[in-house]
């Protein structure tokens, strides 16, 4: 935590240098409208002088009529004034915060696989969700505020120091001793703050995992177990918010207790004065005008120091996502093939995940432009892996991968995945229609075009069927369709692409084996014309393959065809066998 608190110390530094600067011309037009703010609510005091001491005794209606003009006339500006700022610094705000929020998700986009891997889903939307929300508050309020009562308190004070500069000192000799625990209050507020959010943050990860896990929670019976760890968590929370409002009162017995012996002792000196004829009322009620003024935006100077350390602390973990560097760089000079054929070659492949969990030692096989390669094995043998590395989800450790004659490293990033089709067990569907699912990044077709991607899938009948057919919106993940009729749209959108790679990783492994017959035929035509990565455990999937693969701990045990590898009457015949007896499926 003390590491944490000493890099949080450039974060108000870095807000302004990285996001304050490019609104300069907006935050100086609201400077103006703050400077009119002050100067009208400064000169509400500074009139009472004249009106106590010369309009009161001079009876003279043509003086009374100027000067209540003039006291209307800073009401209205100060009105005008304060409506320009606001709106102004509000907008200042706002556009800070939602250039913050581009920027984290436009560089959590721009992290590797890796990064997500190791953080909850529920972490990440706790940060984008209630760390943003609170930064908003907090520069909403303190930008707004430090502006506009800054100034206001200058001109005020200044006014006091006009009328009488000792009155003034004996105020703010004692208002300073107020800041010194108001500062250690502000300190204390940053870290319940930041520990209130990383409970909010567990709480958020804790129901996604409940709400994605719902099925099995109803199936074992789990609902009153989840509801105490809900209840547990829930809290947690409640005390460390009653305690961060408790820290943030704090300030204001302190403030409202200084502020009580500074207006007393000015009155019972200033009065003193007054009743001894070494000063006018007028002067006296001018001063003590421009003090009360003055300690409304003191006050709520003090609030804002909590309001910052508030958004200071939520700052610190957003610009932890911000800081976060991708383990996947783009190469200095990219290098393009111009045939782009898919002819992929393993040569002397070594990965780790990390330095206790090595998934390949030592890959090496070639898949020439329009062959099928099947990778089978137990799981945990680095099949998937070996999938993984082809469009650089990962890097690899040692070796290369050549890609139609270039390593993968020196592709252009988004090229070399433009040559790339993925299907897999886990299907992702957005909460879009389906004719949005299927043609979801892929920038050039024709309704034409998904069509015909469709009924290559085996997906256009049934989708003809859905209450509003390529319309219907599929729901979260499509919970709307059977597993089948997923895996369907995951291949239509795949045929769509029209990428010379197609890499299958376990794409029918969770269909029962009528739906695995359908889509397989799908797969089919899928596979025409591509260099084809297929990763199988069922193997009546892969006796097509022009070659087979059979992986083992990282490294590759038996290569051959269906045929030849039953003939060895090896590792891969056995599994056979064991699978043909329905020992193993």
């Amino acid at each position: 935590m003390a590491e944490k608190q000493t890099l949080q110390k450039p974060l108000a530094t870095r807000l302004v240098h990285e996001h304050l600067a490019p609104y300069k011309l907006r935050f100086a037009q609201a400077c103006c409208f703050m400077l009119l703010t002050a100067l009208s609510t400064a000169a509400l005091p500074f009139l009472l002088q004249p009106v106590f001491d010369d309009v009161f005794t001079t009876n003279d209606p043509s003086l009374l009529f100027i000067f209540c003009s003039a006291v209307l006339a800073a009401f209205v500006i100060k009105g005008f004034a304060s409506y320009g700022e606001t709106v102004t610094m509000t907008r200042i705000g706002q556009s800070i915060i939602s250039d913050i929020q581009n920027r984290v998700f436009r560089h959590l986009m721009s992290l590797d696989l890796d990064y997500f891997h190791k953080r909850n889903s529920g972490e990440l939307l706790s940060r984008f969700t209630n760390d943003i929300t609170l930064m908003r508050n907090s520069v909403a309020n303190t930008v707004v505020g430090i502006g506009r009562d800054s100034f206001t308190l200058i001109f005020l004070v200044g006014v006091m120091f006009y009328r009488d500069w000792f009155l003034a000192c004996l105020s703010f000799f004692i208002f300073p001793a107020a800041f010194l625990p108001i500062i250690r209050i502000g300190k204390r507020m940053r870290k319940v703050t930041f520990n209130a959010q990383e409970e909010i943050a567990r709480f958020t990860k804790q129901l996604t995992q409940i709400f994605q896990g719902i099925r099995v929670i109803k199936a074992y019976s789990t609902e009153d177990y989840e509801a105490n760890r809900a209840k547990n968590q829930i809290e947690k929370i409640y005390k460390l918010v009653v305690k961060t409002a408790r820290v943030r009162s704090l300030g204001h017995p302190i403030i409202e207790s200084m502020g009580g012996v500074a207006i007393i002792s000015v009155i019972a000196y200033g009065g003193w004065q007054v009743m001894h004829h070494s000063r006018t009322t007028g002067e006296f009620i001018s001063f003590i005008g421009a003090l009360i003024l003055a300690y409304e935006p003191l006050k709520r100077l003090s609030n804002l120091n909590a309001n910052l350390q508030e958004g200071l602390a939520a700052a610190d973990r957003v610009f932890e996502i911000i800081d976060a560097q991708s383990t996947i760089h783009p190469p200095l000079q990219s290098k393009n093939s111009a045939k782009k054929s898919g002819c992929i070659e393993y040569k002397n492949v070594h990965f780790a995940y990390g330095p206790q969990k090595k998934a390949l030692l030592g890959i090496d096989f070639k898949a020439e432009s329009g062959q099928c390669i099947a990778l089978v094995g137990a799981s945990g043998s680095g099949k998937s892996t070996v999938i993984n590395l082809i469009p650089r989800f990962y890097d690899v450790n040692q070796g290369s991968i050549i890609i139609d004659g270039i390593d993968a490293r020196d592709w252009d990033l988004k090229d070399l995945r433009k040559q790339i089709a993925l299907v897999s067990q886990e299907i992702a569907l957005f909460d879009l229609s389906v004719f949005e699912n299927i043609t979801y990044g892929c920038l050039e077709f024709s309704t034409e075009d998904v069509y015909d991607a469709a009924k290559a899938a085996a997906a256009h009948e049934f989708i003809e069927k859905l209450p509003q057919g390529y319309d219907t919106i599929v729901g979260e993940n499509g919970v709307s369709l059977s597993g089948g009729q997923r895996q369907r749209l995951a291949i239509a959108r795949a045929m769509l692409k029209k990428s010379p790679i197609l890499l299958l990783d376990e794409a029918t492994s969770a269909l029962d084996t009528d739906s695995e017959r359908h889509i397989q035929s799908a797969l089919k035509k899928l596979m025409t014309g591509r260099t084809t990565i297929m990763v199988a455990h069922r193997l009546s999937t892969v006796i097509d393959a022009d070659q087979i693969y059979v992986l083992s701990e990282g490294r590759i045990i038996e290569s051959g065809s269906h045929q030849e590898l039953l003939q060895l009457g090896k590792h891969y015949a056995h599994l056979w066998s064991r699978q043909a007896q329905g020992l193993d499926s």
